[in-house]
């Protein structure tokens, strides 16, 4: 059986939450989100509180109900707090700049590099080398991280690529005569 599932979800104030049959709308501060709940989950709202339950007793059916839970979590805390991912760009002339919806990046490539931002996503470049993605929804604000960082993975000789600001780079020795 699911633990996940059976912790209910405080819903802050300022967030509505209207369950339509299977669909969940999120509304809050930074936008809304909908959220289709699978067939073997039943959602209720009372108080203030939202819980998560299946329908029968399968194993199945808790392990969706689980999954179901943390979407919802991760859909109160997108519309109240958001979401964002850091970057960095490590590299003698790797930059990145963002104008408007859409990301250009200098890589090392013998062309600049223009990344088309999906809608909801913002992206902002605090210096040249840095980047941060923030939107309400975390599986689209991860996804684009991983695109942007998926043009010039970090190699392990020398460091040099698109990271994440907390990730750590195992680097390997060179090969010696």
């Amino acid at each position: 059986m699911s633990r996940i599932a059976k912790a209910p979800i405080t819903v802050p104030s300022g967030v509505d939450i209207n369950i339509n049959g299977q669909t969940v709308n999120v509304k809050g501060s930074k936008g809304n989100i909908a959220l289709d709940v699978h067939h073997s989950v039943a959602v209720k709202l009372d108080d203030g509180v939202l819980s998560v339950s299946p329908v029968d007793e399968k194993s199945t059916d808790w392990s969706m109900s689980g999954t179901m839970r943390s979407l919802l979590s991760n859909s109160v805390t997108g519309v109240t707090d958001g979401f964002e991912k850091k970057l960095e760009l490590v590299g003698v002339g790797y930059r990145a700049q963002a104008q408007g919806q859409k990301l250009n990046l200098t890589l090392g490539f013998s062309h600049p590099v223009v990344h088309e931002l999906p809608a909801g996503i913002k992206v902002e470049t605090p210096s040249q080398t840095e980047i941060v993605v923030s939107g309400i929804d975390k599986q689209k604000v991860g996804q684009v991280a991983a695109e942007i960082r998926a043009y010039r993975p970090p190699e392990p000789y020398k460091g040099k690529g698109v990271k994440y600001a907390d990730e750590r780079i195992i680097r390997k020795e060179a090969k010696k005569k």
